[in-house]
């Protein structure tokens, strides 16, 4: 595991929000499945969680800036520095009682990601990555795979909306990367499956439409793993685009070729 001043700040501030996650996890099976009653509670812990985590960074690094999914961007007087925070990526698995969803923080420097953590609150799997101190689950090092035959990966994606933009395009897509690769996961948190790819428990990972938040820890995980997260199109840098792909230097390859003929 990293030991460092950065790292302790943000595991804690981390570990902190997490508390009240499991707990409010452990409500939801008791509300009315309804529109309103849970998509309330949800919104309520994810604004809980984000609150803990804002004031405990804040305190700890005075005048860095936020870019947060509830509330949004707060500029600081340190124009070098600033957060990239989700405090619950997963939020349709932890309304309906599945237990698969994280908290994410990554920290800019400068334009770069040079840490990050992402926290699955209920299997306890603390993913950390600081720039040149490498990645690890817990206390174990993070390598991505070194799978390099196509029909041996597995690979994680995100499904957009029905009738949001980017539908029409993602089901082309799927049906050229499900005959050429093992299989696909769609498993409901991106930061997880970024981290996953991180761990090599998938080989790769592709999803349009994304925010900074979502996979902005992700960046430094997978590189300090040994793998590539570039935007999709290969060209922009990922933190200015929406649409990502991380994997193995092979898989990188072979997933961008097949969804490039899409």
């Amino acid at each position: 595991m990293i030991r460092s001043p950065l790292m302790t700040v943000m595991t804690d501030a981390v570990i902190k929000a997490s508390r009240n996650l499991k707990r409010d996890f452990g409500e939801v099976e008791n509300l009315q499945v309804s529109l309103k009653g849970p998509g309330d509670f949800v919104s309520q812990a994810d604004r809980k969680a984000e609150k803990t985590i804002y004031e405990m960074l804040d305190k700890a690094r005075p005048g860095y800036g936020f870019v947060m999914e509830e509330s949004g961007v707060i500029e600081g007087s340190d124009k070098s520095h600033r957060w990239h925070i989700d405090p619950l990526d997963g939020t349709s698995n932890f309304l309906h009682g599945i237990p698969h969803f994280a908290i994410s923080v990554g920290l800019e420097r400068e334009g770069q990601m040079v840490a990050g953590v992402v926290l699955d609150v209920i299997k306890d799997e603390m993913f950390v990555a600081e720039r040149g101190k490498g990645a690890y689950v817990n206390n174990r090092r993070l390598r991505v795979s070194g799978r390099r035959e196509a029909a041996g990966m597995l690979i994680g994606t995100g499904i957009p909306h029905v009738g949001k933009p980017g539908h029409p395009q993602f089901l082309k897509e799927l049906a050229a990367v499900m005959p050429k690769f093992q299989n696909v996961r769609r498993m409901g948190a991106a930061a997880l499956d970024i981290a996953y790819v991180a761990a090599g428990r998938l080989d790769g990972f592709w999803e349009r439409g994304l925010n900074s938040w979502d996979f902005a820890a992700g960046i430094a995980l997978v590189r300090e793993a040994g793998g590539t997260f570039l935007s999709l199109d290969g060209h922009a840098d990922p933190l200015q685009s929406r649409d990502i792909l991380c994997a193995n230097e092979a898989a990188e390859r072979l997933l961008r070729e097949t969804l490039a003929k899409a």
